[in-house]
């Protein structure tokens, strides 16, 4: 296994990091000031356009798309130390369209999707013109087991009807958000419980879809915002249906592996980001006649983080290699295992951070109390660690007894939490 960063990987790296610089981190804080004036906490400001304009610019943009028709071809291992970048500011990889959920809906539009859906739909979302939103989770169901996803997709004649109830629909409530791919059951007595499901397109603004509330995480009102979604006889035609009826965990499968190399490495960023924070305060600050870098304890949590960090990149990083190398199934394991451990380390970093910050740890002035609660969440999105920990688990003792099963319970869990 050979981490090194290819040359076209460095060089992307090197301008995106002059990027960062130059543009992101001194704009963090109009981004937020100009949402403030707004007075609505879903405001797309101004200036991300810039940001994006900028972006594009300098051939940053589209940088997680891997097919090479659509975008740079990056592969998983080339693009993972860009999202660790990208991961370290909350605007970043909007800036660079590279944020999700649009970066597994593209995907799936360019795996599954028809010429016409990509013209309709893939283009505008890579050409960043429009955003999209994803709909799977529901509040009546425990959806960590997805198989319990209950919203109905019925044929009539040459349309799809649609009821049912989602939320966290992640990006519902961005202005600019135009399309969403729903997951419901369309053959329920089907079987095979992974070929009850599909996925297909509905548009913003079709008649009897409802974005009914926004969800907070731990209180902070996201910009793109996560919606309670209501589908009350939503109607859209039968070309809308993305791949074929039944096909919607095979979709599933095919998006979430890319879809957690970028969360675990953008979640390694961000932990990084908070080590530099603590490092920076304990040096400035003062307790009791010694700077708190000189307090053992906070030296240890110091030492603790560079080193769980590095752990969790060489796992993050050989996952993105297995990924390349032998595909997903075969990465299987490991892709679990790292949407288990980065949150968690990134969660001790980020608490050991607001610990030496003190009050201002968990205030608004900096950013480590809203990278707290919106990794916390983390372990719960694209399947709870518990179904992650049940993969690698089945997969330990099938190597010593290759009949184990269990209840059958599924492991794909692509949005749910436990509840």
């Amino acid at each position: 296994m050979d981490f090194a960063p290819s040359a076209r990987c460095q060089e992307y790296r090197e301008r995106l990091l002059e990027f960062m610089d130059e543009k992101i981190y001194p704009n963090e804080d109009v981004y937020d000031a100009q949402i403030e004036a707004s007075g609505n906490p879903h405001f797309h400001p101004p200036i991300m356009e810039e940001l994006k304009a900028e972006a594009k610019k300098r051939g940053l943009w589209n940088l997680f798309q891997p097919h090479k028709e659509w975008g740079p071809g990056l592969t998983n291992l080339e693009y993972a130390p860009l999202a660790e970048i990208m991961g370290r500011s909350g605007i970043a990889s909007e800036a660079c369209n590279c944020s999700a959920p649009d970066t597994g809906n593209m995907e799936v539009l360019t795996m599954f999707g028809t010429p016409e859906q990509q013209d309709m739909w893939l283009r505008p979302l890579l050409e960043g013109e429009i955003r999209s939103a994803f709909a799977m989770t529901e509040p009546d169901v425990a959806s960590s087991d997805a198989t319990n996803i209950s919203l109905r997709i019925d044929r009539d004649g040459d349309h799809y009807v649609l009821n049912g109830r989602k939320w966290w629909t992640s990006g519902a409530f961005h202005p600019n958000t135009k399309i969403l791919i729903v997951m419901g059951k369309s053959d329920p007595d089907n079987p095979s419980r992974h070929k009850q499901q599909s996925q297909i397109l509905v548009p913003v603004g079709t008649p009897g879809l409802t974005f009914k509330r926004n969800l907070t995480v731990f209180g902070y009102v996201d910009q793109e915002g996560h919606s309670e979604t209501i589908f009350d006889n939503v109607r859209v035609p039968v070309s809308n249906m993305i791949a074929n009826e039944g096909d919607g965990f095979m979709i599933s499968q095919a998006r979430l592996g890319p879809g957690r190399i970028h969360h675990c490495m953008r979640t390694i960023g961000a932990a990084e980001r908070a080590l530099e924070l603590m490092c920076k305060r304990a040096i400035s600050r003062e307790t009791f006649g010694r700077r708190v870098a000189e307090r053992s304890n906070v030296q240890d949590w110091i030492a603790e983080s560079r080193i769980e960090l590095e752990m969790i990149r060489l796992l993050t990083l050989k996952t993105a290699w297995l990924m390349d190398t032998v595909g997903n199934k075969g990465a299987r394991t490991e892709i679990a295992a790292i949407k288990v451990a980065a949150p968690e380390v990134a969660l001790k970093v980020i608490d050991r951070a607001i610990q030496v910050h003190g009050g201002g740890g968990v205030s608004q002035d900096f950013p480590l109390a809203s990278m707290y609660a919106h990794i916390r969440s983390l372990r719960l999105a694209d399947g709870p660690d518990e179904v992650h920990k049940m993969t690698i688990a089945r997969a330990e003792l099938r190597k010593h007894d290759p009949a184990f099963r269990t209840d059958g319970a599924t492991a794909i869990a692509p949005g749910g939490g436990l509840g």
